[in-house]
């Protein structure tokens, strides 16, 4: 089973590919979708569109059972949250449109079933991820970190009937 992990940003969105093998977890490709690219163009909707594009080529390239996405959080600056709100609409499209099951967690969710601890820090993510993956190196930059540990934690707690709630699926 292939899980893509998404870790959304208007300016860095995070991508991570695990394959799920019987109770074994492998890391096939992570990285980063650059939004903002210097010395172009970078207008906000230009930028949803890079995110976008390079989305829906990552999931022709490694055709998923599963998108994990983390969930919204509570941003202090309402301008931040919008465009946070935005880049997720754009993630939601490209993974909507795959054609794979589509799952939400939130950070807490995320950190607890990664580092086992809902506070952990980008550092102690970075290491378990790498521990878990069997890595040589710590992914990065974190965006990848990050939705490598969305992967983890879908690959984990991924059972359907525990997240109904959350579960996306093109048909009602």
């Amino acid at each position: 089973m292939i899980i893509v992990g998404i870790d959304p940003g208007s300016r860095v969105t995070g991508y991570g590919v695990i394959a799920l093998e019987g109770s074994r977890c492998r890391c096939l490709d992570y990285g980063s979708i650059e939004g903002w690219v210097s010395g172009e163009e970078n207008s906000f909707p230009q930028r949803l569109e890079r995110i976008y594009t390079g989305l829906c080529a990552l999931l022709r390239k490694h055709p998923p059972s599963a998108i994990a996405v983390e969930g919204v959080f509570h941003a202090v600056n309402a301008q931040t949250a919008l465009k946070l709100g935005q880049a997720r609409g754009v993630a939601l499209l490209a993974a909507a449109q795959s054609g794979a099951t589509l799952f939400e967690y939130s950070p807490l969710e995320v950190k607890k079933a990664v580092v086992g601890y809902g506070r952990a820090q980008k550092s102690q993510i970075q290491l378990m991820v790498k521990t878990l993956l069997n890595m040589a190196r710590q992914p990065e930059p974190h965006d990848a970190a990050d939705a490598l540990a969305i992967a983890l934690c879908h690959a984990f707690n991924g059972s359907p009937a525990r997240h109904s709630r959350r579960r996306w699926s093109r048909h009602p």
